[in-house]
């Protein structure tokens, strides 16, 4: 059967494919082209739920069962924002039968002793991270997501939610300084679903693709996803007294075609943000730093205490600051212990040096108790 033949498909003629507002183009219709030989079905994963999932597909949304796609590897399995090939109409039930290979993925360490990565969201192109401005604002934190989004391969794009509760725009200034200096290189959007200030410039971004919506509860997702959508999709609770935080309300990752063009993918707030395997994201949040560091007198710095270190430089001059350079080390250390756990010849590098620096720190306090007596 050609692809052309298959129900809700286009043909050659047809201007739009069913899937096209789902982000279906030329490529992934290649791609899908020896399963569409099969009779299979294409389709956009909006949702999974206890091994079964909502397959978005030319003939319609279907209820379709992943048990020929589980696989040991939990990086492996499908997940919100697949493309996947489903049986077609008159299977009781429906089985996803595979899915196409990932363009993007954005994935976290779970919070297992197991060490292993779980994925958020699949095939995409922007990788919004929601900070609600009614507390203080973590820097840290926003670092964390941001070294996961560029290790996506996702374009990163921090919003700062509820921008109408912030007192005055000096105030709101600084906030978006302080986020700036944390995220060089990643547009600073403030908006507030309550006005609508800023919606239209998210939306314009979000209508460039697959979006993904991220960040804590009570960071106003659902809120920012429903004035996306123009209506009441998602589920939102009010907003706690004691503390103006929202609270916890969507409990799937959702797929949501966008009325102005593009796809949303809303999540679940995170607790916890565990990097994984992301030294290139976390390179990239502090570009500064490893140009710096690429300036040290001995390529393998540490920027502790060595004679010749640019890193070091910039702290004493005051370019760098010391709690933008102890987040560096912190996601550092975190990602490379994360590795050595599931790389043998890792963990072995990792003992080496521990051993050496342990060696070398006794040497100096020998060093010191000989000067001393």
């Amino acid at each position: 059967m050609s692809f052309s033949s298959l129900p809700g498909s286009f043909s050659s003629s047809s201007s739009v494919h069913p899937l096209q507002p789902y982000g279906w183009d030329a490529e992934w219709e290649a791609e899908f082209a020896p399963f569409a030989e099969q009779g299979l079905l294409p389709g956009r994963v909006a949702r999974v739920d206890r091994g079964l999932c909502d397959v978005i597909t030319p003939a319609g949304t279907v209820r379709a069962d992943t048990e020929f796609v589980v696989p040991r590897d939990p990086m492996k399995v499908v997940c919100t924002g697949d493309w996947v090939a489903v049986d077609p109409d008159g299977g009781t039930p429906r089985y996803v039968r595979t899915y196409l290979p990932r363009r993007t993925a954005f994935v976290r360490s779970t919070s297992s002793k197991r060490s292993e990565g779980q994925i958020l969201a699949a095939n995409v192109d922007h990788a919004i991270i929601a900070v609600p401005l009614t507390g203080d604002l973590d820097l840290g934190r926003i670092e964390r997501f941001l070294a996961l989004a560029w290790e996506s391969g996702a374009q990163p794009l921090v919003v700062l939610t509820k921008a109408d509760l912030v007192p005055d725009a000096v105030t709101l200034s600084y906030l978006v300084q302080d986020v700036e200096t944390a995220a060089p290189g990643v547009p600073v959007l403030t908006v507030s679903a309550a006005t609508g200030d800023g919606i239209d410039v998210l939306a314009a971004v979000a209508a460039g693709g697959t979006s993904v919506l991220l960040g804590q509860s009570g960071a106003g997702k659902s809120t920012l996803a429903n004035a996306l959508l123009g209506e009441d999709v998602m589920d939102v609770q009010a907003t706690r007294d004691v503390d103006g935080k929202g609270r916890h309300t969507t409990t799937t990752r959702n797929l949501l075609a966008l009325p102005g063009g593009g796809v949303l993918i809303d999540t679940p707030g995170l607790r916890g943000v565990g990097l994984w395997d992301a030294q290139t994201g976390v390179g990239q949040v502090f570009a500064e730093i490893e140009e710096l560091a690429s300036r040290c007198r001995f390529h393998d710095c540490a920027h502790t205490a060595e004679p010749g270190c640019a890193v070091l430089a910039a702290l004493d001059s005051g370019t760098l600051s010391e709690r933008r350079l102890e987040s560096y080390r912190k996601l550092m250390r975190e990602n490379q212990w994360i590795v050595a756990k599931t790389d043998a010849r890792m963990r072995a590098e990792l003992r080496r040096d521990w051993k050496r620096k342990g060696a070398e720190g006794k040497a100096a306090m020998e060093a010191k108790r000989g000067r001393w007596a």
